[in-house]
């Protein structure tokens, strides 16, 4: 039986250009959900902060990034852990039919919510029929 972590590397050039080691990069599960308005994705990121989220759109490919930050009490020690990488990363391709500039984005309980709708001019829309 193959076991496989879903775990993804920066390309090395990348890191070699910026000097710095490479870093394992944790790839987040995330639940897509389509409706006539648009899609809404739902990405499990835990303990990443709004402020270390970082999200761009760059033509009609969406980046995800995020930096999780698990504080320990003062006086304990961390002795095991299961999650050793905290950055987060992934990136999906949009299509042609969705409105880049109105994503919407919401972050609670580790769950970050994106809602991309659809461009209006392919929206279906009901004709009344006087």
């Amino acid at each position: 039986m193959d076991r496989t972590k879903e775990v993804a590397t920066r390309a090395d050039g990348a890191l070699q250009r910026e000097g710095r080691a490479p870093q394992i990069v944790l790839r987040p599960p995330t639940d897509i959900f389509e409706d006539a308005e648009g899609i809404t994705l739902q990405m499990d990121v835990p303990g990443a902060a709004r402020e270390r989220l970082k999200l761009q759109v760059n033509r009609n490919q969406l980046d995800v990034e995020a930096d999780a930050r698990i504080d320990m009490p003062q006086d304990m020690e961390a002795v095991y852990a299961d999650v050793r990488a905290t950055h987060y990363q992934r990136t999906f391709a949009l299509s042609s039919e969705l409105d880049a500039e109105r994503i919407e984005a919401a972050l609670k309980d580790g769950v970050l919510t994106l809602r991309i709708p659809k461009r209006a001019e392919l929206r279906p829309r009901k004709i009344e029929v006087r």
